[in-house]
């Protein structure tokens, strides 16, 4: 029960990510229920279909789908109260990469999948969502800025964290709670401290101009 709550917590938090994307497009209202839901469940979506699990998700337990839609109306609202803050994006993308990515994981545990499957698809339910959401409101995906703070990483560090927990002992729900907590931290510590991957940058090779050699 303690993590089906928490599932509807990300599904919450990543929907107003998606809302207030859409605000910061200027989308309507139909444009921002719209991206809320696909940034809410997109994830999971993708994460179902390449696990071959039918129905999807949001299909199969419908709480999932009437949150996505309830967080995206609250945030429609505090929206027309109240000025969010400006990184109100990125905290509600933080909390909601590090509940899906164990959501995600917990599921592929279910599948039987190896250790570094779980990891995958776990990270790739956490960050797919927010990288619909970015597709669809024509910017690059955090995921993908040279600029971002570590982000998949971060994923990967939890579920990793949350796997051996539970290889050393800890129950599940423990050890599903530890690996959200560091997902969070660092996603927030990156933030704060703007720390990143290094960068990869291959260098342009310098045309020579015509009727000129090398020299």
């Amino acid at each position: 029960m303690t993590l089906f709550v928490l599932n509807l917590v990300g599904v919450g938090v990543f929907a107003a990510s998606g809302a207030l994307a859409a605000g910061r497009k200027g989308m309507d209202w139909m444009g921002v229920v719209v991206l809320a839901v696909v940034t809410a469940l997109g994830g999971g979506t993708i994460r179902d279909v390449l696990l071959d699990r039918h129905p999807v998700f949001w299909v199969r337990e419908t709480a999932n789908l009437w949150a996505a839609l309830a967080a995206a109306g609250l945030t429609l609202v505090w929206v027309r109260f109240r000025q969010p803050p400006r990184r109100a994006l990125l905290i509600a993308d933080g909390l909601g990469l590090a509940l899906f990515s164990i959501g995600g994981a917990q599921v592929a545990e279910g599948q039987g999948l190896s250790g570094v499957a779980v990891v995958v698809m776990g990270t790739f339910t956490g960050a797919a969502g927010g990288v619909v959401r970015d597709v669809l409101s024509a910017e690059v995906p955090l995921l993908f800025r040279s600029t971002q703070p570590l982000y998949a990483t971060a994923a990967i560090a939890g579920i990793s964290a949350y796997l051996g927990l539970q290889a050393a002992g800890l129950a599940r729900v423990p050890a599903a709670l530890a690996g959200m907590a560091l997902i969070a931290a660092l996603r927030f510590t990156a933030i704060l401290l703007r720390l990143g991957l290094p960068t990869f940058r291959v260098p342009e090779e310098v045309e020579t101009p015509p009727g000129e050699g090398p020299r």
